[in-house]
């Protein structure tokens, strides 16, 4: 019994070193543009702009531009932040399949998780405001104050 070195010619169904290398691009090249799709639906999903989303991975937008349309790779490195800023799991990410999601975690993002996702693209002196002013909400609506409250009135 033969095996074949997967680096001889015979590997290589008799296509020459050179064709082989470039279905490998065009296939690589097609993976990155099918990426970059997934990339900016999830993206719009969430209502994100290309600038808020770029902030948020710490690229310049103009990066992450390119790997929308599959011109650029995405670092591996940046792939499990990317994944988790946008919602979605490596699979999702990379091959378009969703992996399954833990039981208490169904269905798209919630209005309050994209308004939160909108909320940590901002500029930290608007996050500063958003953050008092739900801190005074949750102080006037938490149940101690509320007693507290009744107490002084009555």
């Amino acid at each position: 019994m033969s095996t074949i070195n997967p680096h001889s010619p015979a590997a290589l169904n008799g296509k020459g070193l050179l064709h082989y290398l470039t279905d490998m691009t065009i296939k690589d090249e097609d993976f990155a543009k099918a990426m970059g799709q997934r990339i900016a639906a999830a993206r719009k999903y969430l209502k994100l702009s290309q600038v808020q989303l770029a902030a948020r991975l710490d690229v310049p937008q103009q990066t992450l531009a390119h790997y929308e349309v599959g011109r650029t790779r995405v670092p591996i490195e940046l792939l499990p932040r990317m994944a988790e800023v946008l919602d979605v799991s490596l699979d999702e990410l990379l091959i378009g399949q969703p992996a399954p999601r833990n039981p208490g975690k169904r269905g798209p993002a919630s209005r309050l998780q994209q308004q939160l996702a909108a909320i940590d693209a901002m500029p930290k002196t608007a996050q500063r405001t958003i953050v008092d002013v739900l801190d005074a909400l949750i102080v006037k609506h938490t149940p101690r104050a509320q007693a507290g409250s009744a107490e002084h009135t009555g």
